[in-house]
């Protein structure tokens, strides 16, 4: 029998809880070890090293670097991007903005559960492309930004970065220069005492061995790029006990970016990367020249390594079990070491990880429903099963932020599932479940984070986690796992989804901006549902000065949890433009006012994602007048469009398969063919039907096609004569607007378009701009980013046979969903019909 110890998870000191993110994330599958990957971790606890990859956004990362690294070098692998990708584009939904950011968030964390290294991030936010290292640092914050890099060195203690670009214009965005020059500046400072001295309470400065760039190699070939200082990391390798080769784990990691269309082949055959040599210690053949990767880093750990060293030895494919007295015992000499030193701390983690993977033991806590609100007492399934004869007595569980602690007292049987019911009270302290970096209003660039155990994080800690307390022969632990609702769906089978900690009542509002192109009063919908039952109170909205709403108040009863009360406004605008913010404030019995929505992120690849965003529109006073009244929409890539075209008073047919087969002269009922953001890089069937949206044109109709990508695009005719797609954008949203010709009609009908229709655009002016024309177009609008030459191609207008085709880049689709009023106005001017009556 050995002696009773005791470990816990959750440790007493910070680092610890940095350290072991990755086991308390949101709610998936339990992890379940193969024998291939149970004897690789076992190579791995004699491994002690640290790497660190750097870049800008979610899908910059080399995921074969990472995999190679985390499986073939078997050192602790992570990838730390600025951003969350919140300024990218969606090819998978409407989301735009902290939404995309958030479902990148997710996407990353399941790439990194493929390749096998850890994820974090930086305060920065993306406010979308820039071409300078300069402009991304200054509205990043810069100071902030470095010093989230230095917290994250200083916490993982890599003795290698790795940046994927380099700190100039090579790079070719302005944030992939700008996360280099970071590295660079953080290589220094993690070493500096002097250096946000404020972080040395949790952490001790680190100095990196070296930092290396992983070097492009354009037209690839498995020769170094000339000149420079390089090593070479083989990553098409092939890894025998998972069956695959690092460039396979890569294209499975890679393909969960869904959103931005990054699905990628599992490649076969050896590639060579090149890394250059930056700063530190210059490689002489191999990245982790000179760094100590084995146990001698750690003081008197000889015994360990050796235990370690024969446990891997003797591991038994077929019977995993057989090991865990050894390594047991590992783990009791380790237990003799500085607790406080970092190696210890990791390989404690990865070692209770392979006594629980060799053991057969499976935990979770599982509750009956996926929500519940602060209050509310719910049911909740404590489910063990331990597959081999290894001795283990369950002894407990605890309900983290809880006072439920249940004594078990059980002795597991093999292959016995226990399901134990536990009633468990949400104590009534407790924060909704909310990303952490979304539950304060950000800036332009940097999301608001204040406190520093946060920073860095992909996503925090779950409030309410399961801590199963176990003895394995004799030795005692404490595993951690997030509660969770598992439920079957008839065509997915098993799933998973976090627990969400829910306002008692939450108020969706049917519009997130409401448009006034008249005084005429309209209605505003309000979804309420209930968080929990029996929920009674008031609702009211609070509008801007000069607005008018009624009634002033509604009454709601709703009598279960889920139960929906459908209620209505009538909003009535000022005579003069005017816009404002709309809220909507539940007032319950008790006194408590509450003024959150729901929104709900539920993609296959993805865990679902809930937030509760605060319960508001804007409202907006416009003026604007609008020809023509029948629109038809050929959705792209996803955008709101449609519904701001709604709010304009318009009547918007979505244009579904059958549509697209329909004769022509049916088209000509709309006034206007509108195609979505990317619709000829998404939709397929327009290399069969961009002939007759031409004919369309032809017999009087107007074809606005909004951006499109220059590369895959599934035709190369897109509108009635040839003009030739760039990369070019304008990024700084505030640039000059310069009107090349003023006197055009679609400037000047039906509403004449001034300078100050540009003023109050977000993230950007536009994108994919053309930059060759067929002269029969005419071009109306040019801008420049500060320093650049013009760009004219931003709005094509081309008159074909009684009709009109447009292709803008102008980037109506973050515009109009916005609330810009000058988008509004110029969107009706390139909507109205070639000879159409004015409202």
């Amino acid at each position: 029998m050995y002696q009773s110890t005791t470990y816990t998870l959750h440790s007493r000191v910070f680092l610890g809880l940095f350290l072991f993110i990755s086991l308390i994330g949101s709610a998936q599958p339990p992890k379940y070890y193969p024998a291939g990957e149970i004897k690789l971790a076992l190579k791995k606890m004699n491994i002690l090293g640290s790497a660190l990859y750097m870049a800008a956004h979610p899908d910059d990362e080399n995921t074969a670097m990472l995999a190679w690294l985390a499986k073939d070098r078997l050192v602790r692998t992570s990838y730390l991007a600025i951003t969350r990708g919140d300024g990218g584009q969606n090819l998978i939904g409407s989301e735009q903005s902290e939404l995309i950011g958030l479902i990148r968030t997710q996407e990353l964390l399941q790439a990194r559960r493929v390749d096998g290294a850890e994820q974090y991030f930086t305060r920065g936010n993306d406010f979308g492309f820039s071409k300078s290292t300069e402009e991304a640092l200054q509205i990043w914050d810069k100071e902030k930004v470095l010093a989230d890099v230095v917290w994250v060195i200083r916490n993982l203690k890599p003795d290698v970065i790795i940046t994927r670009f380099p700190p100039t214009a090579q790079a070719g965005h302005g944030h992939h220069s700008a996360s280099a020059v970071l590295a660079e500046e953080a290589f220094v400072a993690a070493a500096d005492p002097k250096r946000y001295p404020e972080q040395l309470k949790y952490v001790q400065p680190w100095q990196v061995k070296r930092l290396v760039w992983n070097a492009f190699t354009p037209n690839f070939t498995n020769d170094p790029p000339p000149g420079g200082n390089y090593v070479m990391a083989p990553l098409g390798n092939y890894n025998n006990l998972l069956g695959k080769s690092y460039t396979e784990i890569a294209g499975e990691s890679r393909s969960m970016h869904k959103s931005q269309g990054f699905g990628s082949a599992r490649s076969r055959g050896q590639r060579n990367d090149y890394l250059q040599h930056k700063l530190g210690e210059q490689a002489q053949s191999d990245i982790f020249d000179g760094v100590d990767l084995s146990w001698k880093r750690v003081k008197g750990s000889e015994t360990v390594a050796a235990l370690l060293q024969k446990a891997y030895q003797t591991f038994d494919a077929e019977n995993p079990a057989a090991s865990v007295p050894s390594l047991l015992e590992a783990y009791r000499a380790m237990e003799k070491l500085p607790q406080q030193e970092y190696y210890v701390q990791q390989k404690k983690k990865e070692l209770t990880e392979i006594i629980v993977a060799c053991t057969g033991l499976s935990y979770e806590g599982n509750t009956v429903s996926y929500a519940g609100t602060p209050g509310q007492s719910i049911r909740f399934y404590a489910n063990v099963v331990k597959r081999s004869d290894v001795p283990v007595l369950w002894k407990s569980v605890q309900l983290l932020n809880t006072p439920k602690d249940s004594t078990i007292g059980k002795e597991l049987k093999n292959n016995e599932a226990l399901n134990l019911p536990i009633s468990l009270t949400i104590p009534k302290e407790i924060q909704y479940t909310q990303p952490y970096w979304l539950a304060n209003p950000p800036a332009k660039g940097m999301y608001t984070v204040n406190d520093q155990l946060l920073i860095g994080k992909p996503e925090a800690t779950p409030q309410l986690t399961a801590a199963f307390h176990f003895q394995i022969q004799g030795v005692d632990f404490t595993l951690n796992r997030p509660i969770s609702y598992k439920w079957v769906d008839p065509v997915q089978g098993e799933l998973y989804r976090p627990f969400e900690v829910r306002p008692a009542v939450m108020i969706n509002l049917d519009e997130k901006s409401m448009v006034f192109p008249a005084t005429e009063a309209k209605t505003l919908g309000v979804l309420l549902k209930a968080g929990a039952g029996a929920i009674k109170g008031e609702l009211r909205l609070e509008v801007p000065k000069g607005w008018k709403v009624s009634p002033e108040k509604l009454s709601f009863d709703l009598a279960k949890a889920e139960a929906e009360q459908k209620v209505s406004f009538v909003i009535t605008p000022p005579a003069n433009a005017s816009e404002g913010t709309l809220k909507a404030v539940a007032k319950l019995a008790d006194g408590q006012e509450i003024s959150l929505g729901l929104r709900t992120i539920d993609y296959d690849h993805i865990p679902v994602q809930t937030l509760f965003p605060v319960a508001q529109a804007k409202v907006i006073r416009l003026d604007v007048r609008t020809a023509g009244k029948n629109i038809a929409y050929l959705m792209g890539a996803g955008d709101d469009v449609p519904a701001a075209l709604r709010q304009m008073g318009y009547s918007v047919t979505m244009l579904t398969a059958n549509e697209l087969k329909a004769d022509v002269t049916e088209w000509q009922r709309f006034d206007a063919i509108v195609l979505g953001v990317r619709a000829f890089n998404t939709e397929e069937r327009l290399k069969y039907y961009q002939p007759k949206l031409m004919q369309y044109v032809e017999n009087g109709g107007v074809v606005l096609v909004q951006y499109i990508v220059n590369r895959g695009v599934v035709t190369d005719e897109i509108g009635p004569y040839p003009f030739e797609l760039s990369r070019d954008r304008v990024t700084v949203e505030e640039a000059t607007v310069t009107f090349l010709k003023p006197q055009h009609p679609l400037l000047n009908t039906p509403n004449k378009i001034t300078a100050k229709d540009f003023e109050g655009w977000i993230q950007e002016r536009g994108l994919y701009f053309a930059q060759k024309w067929d002269s029969r177009y005419e071009v109306l609008l040019s801008c420049a980013d500060p320093g650049e030459k013009p760009q004219d191609g931003g709005l094509l207008v081309a008159n074909y046979g009684k009709g009109r085709f447009i292709y803008t880049g102008y980037a109506f689709f973050r515009q109009l969903p916005g609330g810009v009023p000058g988008a509004y106005r110029l969107f009706a001017n390139l909507l109205a019909p070639v000879n159409g009556s004015v409202k």
